[in-house]
């Protein structure tokens, strides 16, 4: 009776473990699997360093101004539940390293109309560009080849692409990235 049920427990541990590591390498937007840093490198910024996007006021900003500093742009949707779930994490970050030439950014795929009734009930203390269909080219060209939102990459100083991110995020993901290139 004792063998059979401590056989039973150690199949039961084997199809957990089995089951954790499918999920982490296979079915996990951001595993190393799914998310090869190796291929970052073909991901250009010049067009999104060339665009001018209109802020939340409606104010077009040129985004090269940014150029220079350690992004963390984030592409986001008013109507996209995980995009506005970790868009605190995101302002929290943004006031904690701003001061360390970080600059977290965000991109709506939305109308501007949008994007400024969300900024007026659910404010950030980082810049929100609208970008509608011209944001997901945008995204795109920074890796975004599933058309998914949220999705987020991490541009160092010199303006190339070090970290993209499928799905939602969190502070102590991107604060993990931030590390090395803050040591530069």
């Amino acid at each position: 009776m004792l063998k059979n049920t401590l056989s039973n427990l150690g199949y039961l541990a084997a199809m957990l473990g089995l089951g954790f590591a499918i999920y982490y390498f296979a079915l996990n937007p951001n595993s190393p699997l799914k998310n090869p840093q190796s291929n970052l490198d073909a991901f250009s910024t010049q067009a999104f360093f060339d665009a001018k996007l209109p802020n939340e006021n409606g104010v077009s900003q040129d985004l090269s101004q940014y150029k220079g500093k350690i992004i963390v742009l984030n592409f986001w949707a008013t109507w996209c539940p995980p995009c506005r779930e970790e868009m605190p994490e995101l302002s929290e970050l943004h006031t904690e390293y701003n001061n360390k030439n970080v600059v977290v950014l965000g991109v709506a795929i939305d109308e501007l109309a949008l994007v400024k009734e969300f900024t007026q009930e659910s404010p950030v203390s980082y810049p929100l560009f609208s970008a509608e269909n011209e944001g997901m080219e945008l995204a795109s060209n920074l890796g975004n080849d599933k058309g998914v939102l949220p999705y987020t990459v991490i541009i160092n100083t010199q303006g190339n692409v070090v970290n993209s991110y499928f799905g939602r995020i969190n502070k102590t993901l991107i604060s993990e990235a931030l590390l090395p290139l803050l040591a530069h």
